[in-house]
């Protein structure tokens, strides 16, 4: 059996319950792919985009949608061992990969004196889209997983003064009709390593000058380095998974503030609110209950006084449901408010 056959079948086999059940779970939970997608899975030479690929390959060979696939390697300034590398592997793989060149290394480094990585990593993703998009794509596929997604969670807090999570899914804002996807979301980091060591495979680390001068200098370790750290030191088993499921559990309740579409939210914007809401749950309440008592045998001067009643509650009722749907829904049956004043209506036109 040739040697990619063998890791396809410890994908589906071996690490099926770490690797493969997690892949097909963020597919169907986040809805990442649809029927007909052209997809260009974008690879920078490490494990993760190796393995995104063979994920990829095997969804489509197995999976119940149909769609298409692209492998696609940005050269930003490789030097010719790494760049050897990445062929080799495509060709162990048995992957397709359609390799062009940038010349992004290059420019980062003359535009920054500090950390590039921030902005490499934008400048690519431009690149990505365009590649793809040429290549008649509607999606890349980036191969971040779960561990990305906690350490982009920390670094936002320690660094960015602000609570963001790394999203399964993204329209692009610069490149009209694409999307981002990122199918390995749910997979951890360690069961990659193990696929990895198991297969005996070599990949890249990130290729550029100064990330190999910062793997020399533990004074300068990167920040991502430095949340894996801070997470390991932790005497809390469950401490991973917890940071991961805060950004599925937001209790908007306990926010001072926030933001969504550039406009900011506080806290104060529905503090009185509450109050008043309070108080219409229970005047609605209290009027349902005369008016139920009142329907039975209604005098012409009550009937009167019902039609205002029951105005007066429906205008409340809405204002309830525009704030919560839920609680309205719980306290008062809309159904039977159109009912009473269906009944209400037809005894005013018989007097």
């Amino acid at each position: 059996m040739e040697k990619y056959r063998e890791i396809e079948k410890s994908i589906i086999k071996k690490y099926r319950k770490e690797i493969w059940s997690k892949f097909v779970r963020a597919i169907d939970n986040y809805k990442l792919i649809e029927e007909n997608d052209k997809i260009a899975v974008c690879m920078s030479g490490g494990k993760d985009s190796f393995l995104l690929a063979k994920c990829m390959q095997e969804l489509k060979r197995h999976g119940r949608v149909n769609f298409d696939l692209e492998f696609i390697v940005m050269d930003p300034g490789y030097t010719k061992r790494n760049r050897d590398l990445i062929e080799e592997n495509a060709r162990v793989l048995n992957i397709p990969i359609k390799i062009f060149e940038s010349n992004i290394f290059g420019v980062v480094t003359t535009l920054t004196t500090g950390n590039p990585c921030y902005l490499c990593a934008r400048m690519r993703r431009g690149y990505l889209y365009s590649k793809a998009k040429e290549l008649g794509c509607n999606k890349i596929a980036l191969g971040h997983h779960y561990d990305d997604v906690i350490e982009t969670i920390l670094l936002s807090i320690f660094y960015g003064a602000e609570f963001k999570t790394m999203m399964p899914k993204l329209h692009s804002d610069n490149f009209e009709g694409m999307e981002l996807i990122r199918p390995l979301y749910l997979v951890r980091e360690q069961s990659i390593i193990a696929w990895k060591n198991n297969n005996e495979l070599t990949f890249l680390n990130c290729a550029c000058k100064f990330t190999e001068n910062i793997e020399t200098n533990k004074e300068n370790i990167s920040k991502r380095k430095e949340m894996k750290q801070l997470i390991k030191s932790f005497n809390n088993k469950n401490i991973d998974r917890n940071i991961f499921t805060s950004a599925e559990n937001v209790n908007i309740n306990t926010i001072v503030g926030y933001h969504k579409d550039k406009k900011r939210y506080s806290f104060l914007d529905e503090y009185d609110r509450k109050i008043y809401l309070v108080n219409d749950i229970k005047d609605v309440k209290e009027g349902l209950k005369d008016i139920l008592v009142m329907t039975v045998e209604p005098k012409l001067n009550e009937i009167i006084e019902l039609k205002d009643n029951i105005e007066s509650i429906r205008v409340k009722v809405i204002g309830i449901f525009l704030y919560d749907d839920e609680i309205s829904s719980k306290i008062i049956n809309s159904e039977l408010i159109e009912n009473i004043n269906s009944i209400i209506c037809a005894k005013i036109k018989v007097e």
